[in-house]
């Protein structure tokens, strides 16, 4: 396993870390498994793994428990990440919702402690109350609850660097992967300023580990080794040096042993393939956008479409041949199974405001009647 140094915390991280968001589960059921979860995860520890990421809701709000079982005799190995699902600006309820991951845990201390999926708007809400979020995370690291402050981001890119120019934040973890480059830079800003870098999502949220010609194409003339799509993203990410971290959700020990092997190479992909990838995937986002440019201006839909997302998701089978991906990514979100919450496109009744709205002119009604006819 290679080990880096996270930013100015003093602490040296596996490049892979176990990310605890999809945990083994009982057959038929949404329940944990912890019979197999607690078992993978010490494997990892025992493999060199040293980082592991769990939050209170994740897996049916018993990804904590899990963890906390799995760190029984790993403790002092191991860096323990997990997050603040701040509900309101009072530092009270802030220190509650810690102490309940430290009971959930079952430790007494958490090393990289997040503020969960703030916001620039957010975060400047906090400034100058009296005992807020922040005063409450200053409070419970003087009380030695946790050891490092930290942020999950998953607002616009831009907002990204005025929280940390704060100084407030030790490590932070964000999105990024080869369909999603929107925090390369930010990364590279992150780790100038000192603060260990995590990425979540190397695999696109799983939409990188189906099979995909395309994307598996992308190396073909460059003289590498035939890899699967999953490995290429996670070598992908990994070849990028400013990357302390690449968190994977590993649900089987398959997964654990193929994440372990890329990550425990030196060489993850050539300066040369590095920006071959780049240059075409650019080529993609280009295309793309010639289907929808992700504006929003058509929006609200009065169907309640959300044509943008549906959009996006067809393009993950049309420009980057992500089919099948895309046809249960499609259904999900249409049934209510997704965090965005849309009708299917079937439900246009071609009313046209969409249409008129648009910027580029693009020939809505029909594109959702594709849409639909090709993911349902």
């Amino acid at each position: 396993m290679i080990y880096k140094k996270f930013g100015n915390t003093g602490a040296k991280v596996s490049a892979l870390g176990f990310g605890a968001m999809r945990l083994p589960r009982i057959e038929g059921t949404k329940d944990t498994d912890y019979d197999l979860a607690v078992p993978l995860m010490q494997q990892a520890f025992d493999m060199g793994v040293n980082y592991v990421d769990t939050a209170p809701l994740y897996c049916e709000k018993q990804s904590e428990i899990a963890v906390g079982r799995a760190l029984k005799g790993y403790r002092d190995k191991v860096y323990l990440s997990t997050k603040n699902p701040i509900e309101d600006n009072d530092g009270d309820h802030w220190i509650q919702r810690l102490e309940k991951s430290l009971k959930q845990l079952d430790v007494d201390y958490i090393d990289f402690y997040h503020f969960w999926g703030i916001s620039l708007k957010s975060f400047e809400s906090w400034q100058g109350l009296k005992f807020g979020p922040m005063e409450a995370a200053l409070k419970a690291k003087d009380q030695g609850l946790i050891k490092h402050i930290s942020f999950s981001f998953h607002d616009s890119a831009e907002n990204y660097k005025k929280i940390v120019d704060s100084g407030f934040f030790e490590s932070t973890l964000v999105q990024y992967n080869m369909l999603d480059r929107s925090n390369e830079e930010n990364i590279a800003y992150a780790k100038s300023k000192g603060l260990g870098t995590v990425v979540m999502g190397p695999v696109g949220g799983g939409r990188l580990g189906a099979p995909s010609e395309k994307i598996q194409g992308l190396l073909k003339d460059m003289g590498s080794a035939r890899v699967s799509t999953a490995e290429m993203a996670m070598r992908f990410v990994l070849a990028n040096e400013n990357v302390d971290i690449a968190l994977s959700g590993m649900e089987n020990k398959k997964m654990l042993t193929e994440n372990f092997d890329v990550a425990s190479r030196t060489g993850h992909l050539t300066e040369e393939e590095l920006k071959h990838i780049k240059a075409m995937m650019e080529e993609n986002k280009k295309l793309a956008q010639l289907y929808c440019t992700g504006c929003n201006y058509c929006k609200p839909c009065p169907a309640g479409i959300d044509i943008p997302y549906l959009f996006e998701i067809m393009n993950r089978h049309r420009i980057y041949g992500l089919t099948e991906h895309a046809k249960k990514a499609y259904n999900e979100a249409s049934n209510g199974f997704s965090w965005i919450k849309t009708a299917d496109a079937s439900k246009c009744t071609a009313c046209g405001t969409c249409e008129g709205k648009c910027p580029q002119k693009l020939p809505i009604i029909k594109q959702l009647k594709e849409t639909h006819e090709t993911l349902s």
